[in-house]
């Protein structure tokens, strides 16, 4: 009887403890901000924005998802934009649908670099 009380609990205590595992990977982690350079260009959709010609290493074209400042007066202009990363199944599946690129951002702040792109 006792072994099957504890045999019994020790299935118990297992399953819990993955159940609580697996809820905690359930939840994707916190995008970190960070900041890209490029070239500001307008989007293939109205009111939508790409950086293009960014570093050499890591995405070629960024597109824009949300920004708190305003892009529209950067349009030409090399930039540094500062925000979090978008994953792509997301910003590809959203309703209205941003310009096509290999990065996804909603951006924070924006800092003029050269008001020519190379």
């Amino acid at each position: 009887m006792r072994v099957s009380i504890f045999g019994t609990l020790v299935v118990a205590c297992a399953f819990a403890s993955t159940a609580w595992v697996q809820a905690g990977q359930d939840k994707p982690a916190a995008q970190k901000e960070h900041t890209m350079s490029g070239c500001l260009q307008k989007g293939t959709a109205a009111d939508t924005y790409v950086v293009m010609n960014t570093a050499e290493k890591g995405p070629k074209t960024i597109s824009i998802i949300e920004s708190k400042a305003n892009l529209a007066p950067h349009v030409g202009h090399k930039i540094d934009i500062t925000g979090t990363g978008v994953p792509n199944a997301e910003a590809e599946n959203m309703k209205t649908k941003p310009s096509k690129g290999d990065h996804y951002m909603n951006i924070t702040a924006i800092k003029m670099v050269s008001p020519t792109c190379p």
